[in-house]
């Protein structure tokens, strides 16, 4: 009997190696009899996926839900497992489906590498902030390879959630607040994740989430329920998934939010409608973690049958943690409930992705040891995660101060007297930020070590504690609100030093999943710490290091130089210190807009017009009676060390489908650097009234001290055009602004008519 069984195995191995090396059309053909052989339950099983759940290389389970998941591994009903990882592990589950489940489908291994695995790299908003599409596809890349050295062939990436509401503590995890900008951050991360081809050992498949409208969840708390109109919805909240639709993402994570009162994971108008209808996504849909459970509590579905039921009849494909399918799928199909067919083609979804990922050819091409040890923190990944790094900082601010002949920034390498103040600065652990779970603790070189590579002529004083207490993923971080007890030390200290750097800001982990804000403030008592040593010494740099916009407004009034820093990873310290002295000129553009109070939120700058946007002396019009409606920093806004002309502003719209516009800019300061150069849109008078600006293009351009270069952009109907109420795509004819310029409210402008 066991000699027949390795035979049989022995067979289909030679068949799976020989569709897989054949033409195109043999992946189909491959799929097609592998579901012939496939009983219902190993169908379902199919679209069961489990978190990990024992010392995989120890003792196997005896009891409990583990020894229940273990069994199910061994029948062939399970389809992915998460957060296994290591190339052990990864090995030995996978030789439990292999060789002892009937069919031997080999599992995918999911886990959530957000920005990096070990050689971490800037959060995702910090790396928006470059604009530098090919450094984050790089990022992205170095992520793929270093997870793929440690078994893992699937992450649950890139965020491309649209977000206008700095609250929410998921900002961190995406590209901010623009729906042009992040389908193209979202597009060049899937492709670096990707790779040039899938079945390579050192690619793995990327799923876009959260699918749809997860950013506009109200109030910016987690997990909240969104409410948007058609309008938002199919111009600010598809568009970036969309586009990796189109550039071939494998597989989609739908959300945990309500839309139109209809959950996600059970949603059909997204997934069935749009996703698989419209855009005709060959892929398939993954739940998030325990969402399709989560339909009981929204009150969609009294129990998981229903759960089943209503999920995968909607087109969620796979079941993450929610025991549905692989409890009651095989029921629901055996009574009606679900049809044959839906089962059928989220299986072959789940297993042309399999087969695209070379899976069936060798289902331990990525359990290669040597491979793990050799690539994890390698020297080339520390250098590019240095180079997007530094390209994340922004210069929100650089003035002079009395008694300074020039604008504090960059300081001079041989500076002395010079004060370093604030926990953060010699922190190693929170400027990995937040959705790191494959990192090493205390991994990241801290601001201090990092400054000291270039100036050793400093003092450093904690002023005062950040957190009290320890801090971990899963739970809430305890800032420190009342103990001011290390201020003397600080303020003595900052009396009698020339500058003062200040490193500011949120600890990793108060960003990210479930840390929403209510606040956007420096948190605890860094804002009395910061006004303290103001009033002994004007001289100060402040380093922000933080996840989400805050609202900085006293600093933005007195503070000289500012410098957004965020979350930057492995490599933040030499990054910052690059910046500071003057190596690197900084070029980041904001992302996200940033508040001037938290009551602003949410905060955008492709907002509509107002019936009554302004009208001066009276009260009657859309405005705070207590605020302003500016921001403190617009969308697309950073400085540098050196200054851009913008003269010449050109259009030709001679050829309607193809109108030309062009710009010069010309470098006038003394030293090198580079600027994004942003083009913005308005459609005056629309069938459905269109934002007051839209970014339709942006390139980011290098000139060294007085150089000029002509800058051309080409707008077609894809920019000219807009979704309707009915998520049509219409182009209509008129009258556009044009704007090219520094960031979303400093350009020049000009008119052009569409015919």
């Amino acid at each position: 009997m066991k000699k027949t069984i390795c035979f049989l195995l022995l067979l289909m191995g030679c068949a799976i190696s020989f569709a897989q090396s054949s033409p195109s059309n043999g992946m189909q053909i491959f799929i097609d009899s592998l579901l012939q052989k496939m009983t219902l339950e190993e169908k379902v099983g199919q679209m069961n996926q489990y978190n990990g759940f024992w010392e995989v290389t120890g003792p196997v389970p005896n009891e409990g839900n583990a020894k229940l998941k273990y069994e199910h591994l061994k029948k062939g009903m399970v389809g992915a497992v998460l957060n296994v990882k290591g190339t052990a592990n990864v090995r030995k589950l996978q030789e439990i489906v292999v060789k002892e489940s009937r069919l031997g489908i080999p599992l995918l291994f999911g886990f959530d590498v957000i920005h990096g695995y070990k050689t971490i790299t800037p959060i995702p908003l910090a790396e928006a902030a470059s604009w530098d599409l090919e450094a984050i596809e790089k990022s992205a890349r170095i992520a793929a390879i270093e997870a793929s050295a440690v078994g893992i062939n699937w992450t649950f990436a890139p965020m491309v959630d649209i977000t206008r509401d700095a609250r929410w503590g998921r900002v961190m995890e995406g590209a901010g607040e623009d729906p042009y900008l992040g389908a193209k951050i979202g597009v060049a991360r899937v492709k670096g994740f990707q790779g040039q081809d899938l079945s390579s050992s050192n690619t793995i498949a990327a799923s876009v989430k959260h699918f749809a409208g997860y950013g506009f969840a109200e109030a910016g708390r987690d997990y909240n329920t969104v409410d948007v109109g058609t309008s938002t919805l199919y111009n600010i909240i598809l568009p970036p998934f969309k586009a990796t639709v189109d550039n071939d993402v494998k597989t989609v994570m739908n959300s945990f939010n309500t839309l139109n009162g209809i959950p996600a994971t059970g949603n059909k108008f997204l997934q069935r409608d749009i996703l698989k209808g419209k855009w005709n996504f060959k892929g398939f849909v993954v739940s998030d973690w325990g969402s399709g459970a989560e339909l009981i509590t929204h009150g969609f579905a009294k129990d998981l049958k229903e759960v089943a039921i209503l999920s995968a009849n909607a087109g969620s494909d796979m079941d993450m943690e929610s025991y549905a399918y692989v409890t009651h799928l095989k029921e629901m199909v055996e009574a009606g409930k679900v049809d044959i067919a839906v089962v059928n083609d989220a299986v072959r979804r789940i297993l042309q992705v399999k087969y695209e990922l070379g899976l069936f050819a060798d289902p331990y091409r990525y359990c290669d040891a040597q491979r793990e040890k050799d690539l994890l923190y390698h020297p080339n990944h520390l250098a590019a995660a240095l180079d997007i790094a530094k390209k994340s900082i922004v210069l929100l601010k650089n003035i002079k101060t009395t008694g300074q002949g020039n604008p504090l920034l960059p300081l001079n390498k041989n500076q002395k007297n010079i004060a370093v103040i604030g926990a953060l600065a010699n922190d190693k652990n929170s400027p990995l930020g937040s959705w790191r779970v494959g990192s090493d603790d205390n991994s990241a070189v801290s601001f201090l070590e990092g400054f000291k590579k270039y100036n050793s002529n400093f003092v450093y004083a904690k002023g005062a504690d950040l957190v009290n207490g320890p801090t971990d993923f899963i739970h809430e971080v305890k800032i420190n609100e009342t103990d001011k007890s290390g201020f003397a030390q600080a303020i003595a200290l900052a009396k009698k030093s020339s500058v003062v750097i200040m490193v500011l800001g949120e600890h990793g982990f108060q960003s990210g999943e479930g840390r929403s804000r209510s606040k956007l403030d420096l948190p605890g008592v860094q804002e009395a710490l910061l006004e303290e040593i103001y009033k002994v010494n004007k001289n100060i740099v402040l380093v922000l290091m933080n996840g989400r916009p805050l609202a900085i407004t006293w600093a933005q009034e007195h503070i000289p130089a500012i410098l957004e820093a965020w979350q930057l990873g492995t490599q933040t310290g030499d990054a910052i210190a690059q910046v500071l002295f003057g190596d690197y000129n900084p070029s980041a553009k904001l992302p996200m807009t940033f508040p001037r109070s938290v009551g602003q939120e949410p905060l955008y700058y492709n907002h509509y017009s107002t019936g009554r946007p302004n009208t001066n002396d009276v009260v009657f019009w859309s405005h705070y009676s207590d605020e302003s409606n500016e921001p403190l920093y617009p969308f697309g806004y950073g400085l540098s060390y050196t200054n851009f002309e913008y003269t010449d502003l050109k259009i030709n719209d001679s050829d309607p489908s193809a109108i030309r516009v062009s710009v010069q800019v010309k470098n006038t300061g003394k030293i090198a650097g580079e600027e994004v150069v942003q083009l913005y849109l308005h459609d005056r008078v629309a069938s459905v009234v269109r934002p007051v600006k839209e970014l339709k293009g942006f390139k980011k351009i290098l000139l060294h001290s007085g150089e000029s270069t002509l800058v051309t952009f080409t707008l077609t109907n894809n920019e000219l055009g807009f979704y309707n109420n009915e998520g049509v795509f219409v182009v209509e004819s008129g009258d556009f602004d044009v704007m090219v310029g520094t960031n979303s409210i400093q350009g020049l402008s000009a008119v052009f008519t569409k015919k």
